[in-house]
Parts: structure tokens; C-alpha cells; sequence
């Protein structure tokens, strides 16, 4: 069944119920130093905003049922529309024009198909609202039809730059499987389909985007992974204060095995645990997603930031084979990778290699 009469009773009305110091201190010395929608239209019953960079953020505001939900969710799209004016990036924004002939359903999957699918900018989806699951298929809300995840898997198949899917409803669990993919980023408000009751992780999420407290490693800007640990933090702190059984438990999916890893299984910014044995760690590539950059990081070039991006993660991924390396052989490989990164901020060098960052060995005296 499709429609806003699909809702819930629990959503109609809330229910009550480096490694060492080394790593750590590369990125301090090379850091990346109301509401204004409607502004243009690029099909009928878009908003966008003016675009400074390429990054693209399409904000889906899902049918709110009741007024007190209708609220928050206006509430968010403000937050995501003053991230974006910050940001500089261009903004569409579907749900909150006043209903015409055609339908969000539609005007999503319109959308979707004339946004670019290749390249290098990257393009975020954010989903506001309620969500439903009957054992076999989630859907989010829209006013008309709603979307499943089967249908919107199939609208993201072509997309091949670097997509982010925020999927901050009730129920959205089951979006993660279905969406998950290389390149792609993504994020649902609940680890079941059966977590059914109103999410509040999603204002929290819209809140830490550009909240200086969520930036957790200090290098100026929130990533995305910085956004989904404070907002699951902040998530659960609610329930804990307001002495409520937690019905939602974010989990965010950036490796494309489907499997996806929640808030507590990190410390600080690295997963410490695996869905299951082997499985690659999430959160890699969700470190390097940002919507509001600094003023260090504007002042890289793409290219720059395409080889920044190459160069972090191979050290990232370096880190978890650590324990597997002698440790000369680990500290030579991560001094190739930490060389040319100090080249992209310092290019002017003149091709002089800096000092190695580990004495070479000492040779034996006769």
C-alpha cells in the first residue's frame, strides 16, 4: 500500500514509549585549513540555490502526516538549506512546494534522471520523513506514491560519482541494503525495518553538518562520518534522558558490502569492530565526504582534492594492515604516501624530497 494512510499509529502520534602519534599528527599539519528555499526552479517543483562548487544536495521532505511532524521536518529542511547556503553547493529540494498535477514520486524520479551521472562532484540525497516496512518492502513517505528501496535502487544504478544517501526516516533500515554500492555513502536512521516509531536522528544529523562541535579530529570542517557519530551520540542521549527504550539505531554503509556498522562499533573515528569476519571497515570513505568546507580546503584545486582523497585512503587502509608488516617495511610505505600528500599542500617544493620521516637503518660497523 502505498500513501501517507500507510503510516503507522507510532508515527500518526509518537509513540511514548596514525597509527601512532605519526598519523595522528599529519593530519593537524596538513588540516584542510530561516528558511530560503524556492529560489530558482530547475524543473517544476524544484528549489535550488546558486552553486559556488559542483556538490549538489537534493533534500526529499516525505508527506509528514501529523502537523507536529510536518513542523520538524520544515525545521529540518531549514537546517539542510543554511548547510548549503554555507556550503556554497546547489540545493533541490522536493516535498515543500504546494501540490500541483504531478506528484513527489514523480517529481524524484525526474530529478534523478537529469542529475549528471558521472564525474567527480559529488551529489548528496537527504530523505526527511516517515518510512514504513511490511516484512518485505520499506518505502519512504511521499505525498502520493511512495518510493521503495527496490524503486530508488534502481533510479541510483547509473550514478557512478560520489553519491551520499541519507536516509533519516523511520523504518529505513532495509535502504541500506538495497542501496549500497562503491563510491556511494550510505546512511539510514534505524538498523531495522521493524524500528518504526518516529527518528529524531535526522534533525541531529541536519544539526552536526555544520555544528564545530561534531568536528571530532579538529581539522576544521565535519565530515560525514563526523556527522552520523554525533548525531547517533546526541540520538541516543535523547532516549536516555527522557527514560525511553531507544526505538532507532542509525547505521551507515560506505564499503558497498551491504552490511553496514553502527555509531558504538567506532572509537573516535576508526571502527574497532566487523559485522563479520573478513568484512571490509566501514567509515573510509565516509571520512573524506564534506558538505561545508574550509577555507583551506576551498583553496585546493579539484585536482588537488582528488589526490588528497587517493593518497588519505591509501593511508587509511595501510593503518589496518599494520599489525601484518614488519615495522620498517610499514613505516617505508606509509612514508610514500605521506610525501607526495605533503606535496599537495606544499606544491611549490621544487621536487625537493623532505626529510625521511624514520633515520634509515643503521649500517653495522666492522
Amino acid at each position: 500500500m502505498r500513501g501517507i494512510s500507510s503510516l503507522p499509529p507510532s508515527q500518526r502520534k509518537e509513540s511514548p514509549h596514525l597509527a601512532p602519534r605519526l598519523l595522528r599528527s599529519w593530519r593537524t599539519v596538513f588540516a584542510r585549513a530561516s528558511l530560503t528555499l524556492l529560489l530558482a526552479f530547475a524543473l517544476p517543483g524544484f528549489s535550488a540555490t546558486d552553486a559556488a562548487d559542483r556538490t549538489t544536495l537534493m533534500l526529499v521532505v516525505g508527506a509528514p502526516g501529523e502537523a507536529e511532524f510536518g513542523s520538524n521536518f520544515v525545521h529540518q529542511a531549514a537546517l539542510w538549506t543554511q548547510a548549503c547556503l554555507q556550503a556554497g553547493c546547489r540545493q533541490l529540494t522536493i516535498g515543500l512546494e504546494p501540490e500541483g498535477g504531478t506528484n513527489d514520486f514523480d517529481r524524484l524520479k525526474l530529478a534523478l534522471a537529469a542529475e549528471p551521472k558521472e564525474g567527480p562532484d559529488p551529489f548528496w540525497l537527504v530523505l526527511v520523513g516517515h518510512g514504513t516496512f511490511d516484512g518485505k518492502e520499506a518505502r519512504f513517505n511521499l505525498r502520493g506514491p511512495d518510493v521503495a528501496a527496490t524503486e530508488l535502487a534502481l533510479w541510483l544504478q547509473p550514478f557512478r560519482r560520489p553519491l551520499a544517501v541519507l536516509d533519516t526516516a523511520s523504518a529505513s533500515a532495509p535502504f541500506l541494503n538495497k542501496l549500497s554500492a562503491t563510491n556511494r555513502v550510505v546512511l539510514t536512521a534505524t538498523r531495522s525495518g521493524y524500528e518504526q516509531n518516529f527518528a529524531r536522528f535526522g534533525q541531529f544529523f541536519a544539526e552536526a553538518v555544520t555544528s564545530p562541535a561534531a568536528d571530532l579530529d579538529k581539522d576544521g570542517e565535519v565530515s560525514l562520518l563526523e556527522a552520523f557519530l554525533m548525531a547517533s551520540r546526541q540520538t541516543a542521549e535523547f532516549y536516555k534522558v527522557h527514560g525511553r527504550i531507544a526505538t532507532e539505531h542509525a547505521m551507515l554503509d560506505d564499503n558497498g558490502d551491504g552490511l553496514g556498522t553502527p555509531a558504538d562499533w567506532f572509537r573516535g573515528l576508526r571502527a574497532v569492530k566487523r559485522p563479520r569476519e573478513n568484512a571490509p571497515l566501514d567509515g573510509l570513505f565516509a571520512r573524506q565526504f564534506h558538505l561545508v568546507h574550509s577555507d583551506a580546503e576551498r583553496a585546493l584545486t579539484a585536482q588537488q582534492r582528488a589526490r588528497r582523497d587517493e593518497l588519505e585512503l591509501g593511508v587509511f587502509q595501510l593503518r589496518e594492515k599494520k599489525g601484518e608488516l614488519p615495522e620498517t617495511e610499514y613505516y617505508r610505505r606509509l612514508e610514500q604516501l605521506l610525501v607526495p600528500l605533503a606535496r599537495v599542500y606544499f606544491p611549490g617544493s621544487n621536487g625537493a624530497p623532505p626529510a625521511p620521516l624514520i633515520p634509515p637503518p643503521a649500517v653495522p660497523q666492522k
